[in-house]
């Protein structure tokens, strides 16, 4: 990605945009990888896009998506084996790229712990193996249930065919809980995988049989563990590391070493090649020492994994919401090659976006064939330069689609042709246009067709279907553009009466149908009756609301635990949606919150004429309003010009700021104002209210299941923190009150029920005593929760 823009000369504008489209590749990269062991972007492409996302939403915070994939991990498991819940998440792991960043990770645990300079962190190391995760349980010892990573949370049923690896023992070794056994119960964390000469000789095997050659040996070790008869996962030759683990009965460790060492003790198999440093240098002389003994390793990896040895820090340092704290992997640079690029083909999404996708000349990279690569917008086309013909760099690590690094300008041929982006849909005929997202910054072209668009209307019902939303087993893709053709599913509420629909159009019964029969069509009947229960954030996933995906909608699912609790919190907070004149109040650049409240709260007061001379400027005649600096004042006369329309237009903007209600569906912790205004808006159309009550006449949506918090005292309270802490961190403390089942939001109001203040709190602290709100200190609230 190194001919993109640098992320500190990016606009807003430019920001917002590329964030949305970095987002839409990961999500689907994310699919293809996790559910259909098929990946559509390389390791190293698909790292490019998470580091590019990740310091776009460092350098611009408000920028970020409400559901940015930054804050989520795998895909849904796919259909056919049992599902299961894990005891605890299976997380993903923040990804590092140079030594700079190893220093920086070290240095983010130092700070978050509060250690002193000196303080040595002592951290393994070990090679990431580029296999299929996978949780085993054992209880008492002996192994009950294995399952795939899934979506972290809910994973694939596999224990008949864990149960054919040689690798894994059916019994661990060593006494229940006395020193050195293992506990009553643990969740063993590892890698399916194959060794290089196995896979090779399995590739082999494979072709002479008339199959298809499987590309490497992540997607041969995933598609034989996916197996439906154990027997031919028996006949394939897979192993396992351990390296983790998840939910555990009773400690059994100090540090990370001594676990792993704990584990080979009782029976598992776990990686020779773990080393332990006490400084960067060592951590990254390990690094460099794998890395030259990649190819020799006899297997594939594409990094080497860093954790905090002590496992009490690790306890400390916490998660974010797709990743530990205290874990790293430290990734390998990426491969690249050369090939012609052949056309760009455009693609229309559910949400009407055109999206062109280049057709490349196949190219092996890394042993993958590659033909095809996402450009995301009109604007990536443009900066790249790129025309049909031209001679291309792609770069590629492991298994995913390529990403385009640049065009090779001196070979480019004479019968290269410039690339003329669609003004119009290709699917409909209507007018393709940009703009129209946040303040007009979106750069992605969409179609203004909306409902009468097939290519959207198709999408949003395969997304309705999609194993992250309703999951209905037999309902794919395929056979939504197959109904939709045939008139029978034209909105989602159709699925659950499709034998119905069916009979509408005056077609034959299903059973009758090119494909189907007496049993698959029963079969899709049962699935379709099995799919109308639905957890609440599910529910919402499913409905393709823009900026509610899978993490947004379990926080809504969390906060207000019913449908009908969030439907009610909705409609309040849509009488209070801010006017025209407020928005391009909060569009100005440069100026924070507190500046635009400040003058919103002086609007009432503001003369008909400016306070000073005609001769002075509109900056100097904001002079007299109190907390606007200079920056601020700029600001603000550049965008309203003269003190007529500032005035006329803030006295608006005043009397439509959004009111308590709407305050505080976007003040839940890590939802957002976008997140919360898209909500609002998509309940605010007749059009898909009328959708949504026809659908919840039809399905039944099931309360969010809360973790049982009865005896903590902060059950249900809406907490703030501000200020500094001095015993924990502020990220510590919010865990730990969201553990405790408390709300944690970030601004306060009337609805709040604890501010919890340090030293230098400042206008959250005034806005508790304003609303009278219950504050406490550090100390106060330690002693509240039973941990002082």
């Amino acid at each position: 990605m190194s001919s993109e823009k640098p992320v500190d000369k990016l606009t807003k504008a430019a920001a917002t945009a590329e964030l949305k489209r970095l987002a839409e590749a990961i999500r689907a990269a994310d699919a293809a990888y996790y559910q259909d062991d098929a990946p559509a972007m390389s390791d190293a492409d698909y790292d490019a896009l998470r580091q590019r996302l990740t310091a776009i939403e460092a350098r611009f915070p408000e920028m970020k998506q409400a559901d940015s994939p930054s804050d989520a991990v795998g895909a849904a498991p796919v259909g056919g084996f049992g599902k299961v819940t894990h005891l605890k998440p299976m997380l993903s792991l923040d990804n590092l790229f140079t030594d700079e960043e190893v220093s920086d990770f070290i240095a983010r645990v130092r700070r978050f712990l509060n250690l002193k300079p000196d303080e040595e962190i002592a951290v393994t190391a070990e090679p990431k193996i580029d296999g299929l995760s996978c949780s085993l349980l054992y209880e008492n010892g002996v192994l009950v249930r294995a399952a795939t990573r899934g979506d972290g949370a809910v994973g694939e049923d596999v224990t008949a065919n864990i149960r054919t690896l040689k690798d894994v023992p059916d019994k661990l070794k060593g006494s229940k809980g006395k020193e050195g056994g293992h506990p009553e119960r643990i969740e063993v964390r590892g890698e399916v995988y194959m060794t290089m000469s196995e896979f090779a000789a399995f590739q082999d095997a494979e072709e002479a049989a008339g199959r298809k050659r499987p590309a490497n040996p992540r997607n041969a070790a995933a598609g034989s563990l996916r197996q439906k008869d154990p027997s031919v996962t028996a006949s394939r030759p897979l192993r396992f590391f351990a390296y983790t683990w998840g939910d555990v009965s009773a400690p059994f460790a100090q540090t990370q070493w001594d676990a792993v060492k704990a584990f080979k003790a009782w029976g598992l198999p776990v990686n020779a090649d773990m080393k332990r440093a006490g400084s960067v240098d060592e951590l990254l002389a390990v690094y460099h020492s794998i890395e030259a003994r990649r190819a020799s390793l006899g297997y594939d990896i594409d990094g080497v994994v860093y954790k905090i040895d002590r496992l009490d820090w690790q306890q400390r340092l916490g998660f974010v919401s797709r990743s530990p704290r205290w874990a790293a992997a430290h990734k390998f640079p990426a491969q690249q090659a050369m090939t012609q690029l052949l056309g760009i083909d455009i693609q229309v999404g559910r949400t009407g976006k055109l999206a062109p996708v280049a057709r490349l000349a196949p190219i092996t990279v890394g042993g993958v064939v590659v033909s095809n690569a996402t450009l995301h917008n009109e604007d990536e086309i443009a900066r790249l330069g790129v025309m049909i013909n031209d001679w291309v760099i792609v770069q590629r690590a492991g298994d995913v689609i390529p990403q385009i690094v640049r065009v090779v300008e001196d070979k480019r041929p004479k019968d290269a042709r410039a690339y003329k982006f669609p003004t119009h849909c290709p699917f409909c005929n209507s007018e393709a246009v940009r703009g129209g997202g946040e303040g007009d910054e979106e750069v992605d072209r969409r179609c203004t067709g909306g409902l009468i668009c097939p290519a959207q209307a198709v999408e949003r019902l395969k997304h309705f279907v999609s194993r992250r939303a309703f999951d209905i087993e037999g309902l794919g893709a395929k056979q939504i553009e197959e109904f939709f053709e045939a008139g029978v599913i034209t909105a989602p509420q159709h699925i659950f009466t499709l034998e119905e629909q069916i009979a509408k159009s005056g077609r034959p019964p299903l059973a009758e149908w090119e494909g189907y029969g007496e049993t698959s069509a029963k079969k899709l009947f049962d699935a379709i009756d099995k799919a109308s229960e639905q957890p609440l954030d599910r529910f919402l996933n499913s409905l393709g609301i823009r900026h509610i995906g899978e993490t947004n909608a379990l926080l809504l699912a969390r906060q207000f635990g019913s449908f009908e609790a969030l439907q009610d919190a909705v409609a309040k907070a849509a009488k209070q949606r801010p006017n025209d004149a407020y928005r391009r109040l909060e569009s100005v650049g440069g100026v924070g919150p507190g500046a635009r409240e400040k003058l919103l709260d002086a609007a009432a007061d503001l003369p008909a004429k400016p306070p000073v001379s005609a001769d002075d400027t509109l900056e100097s005649s904001l002079g007299g309003i109190d907390g606007l600096n200079k920056k601020a004042r700029a600001a603000f006369a550049a965008e309203y010009g003269d003190w007529e329309t500032l005035r006329d237009q803030v006295q608006v903007a005043a009397e439509g700021r959004p009111g308590e209600d709407l305050l505080s569906l976007a003040a839940i912790n890590g939802f957002g104002d976008v997140a919360a205004e898209a909500l609002v808006d998509f309940f605010a159309e007749t059009h898909n209210r009328e959708v949504v009550q026809a659908l919840v006449k039809k399905v039944k949506v099931l309360p969010h299941k809360i973790a049982d918090t009865s005896g903590s005292p902060v059950a249900g309270k809406t907490v703030v923190f501000t200020g500094s802490l001095e015993k924990m961190t502020r990220d510590e403390a919010k865990q730990q009150a969201i553990a405790l089942g408390a709300k944690v939001s970030g601004s306060v109001s009337s609805k709040t029920d604890l501010v919890i203040a340090g030293p230098g709190a400042g206008s959250k602290l005034a806005d508790a005593q304003k609303h009278g709100v219950t504050v406490l200190s550090e100390d106060e609230w330690l002693t509240l929760v039973g941990k002082s």
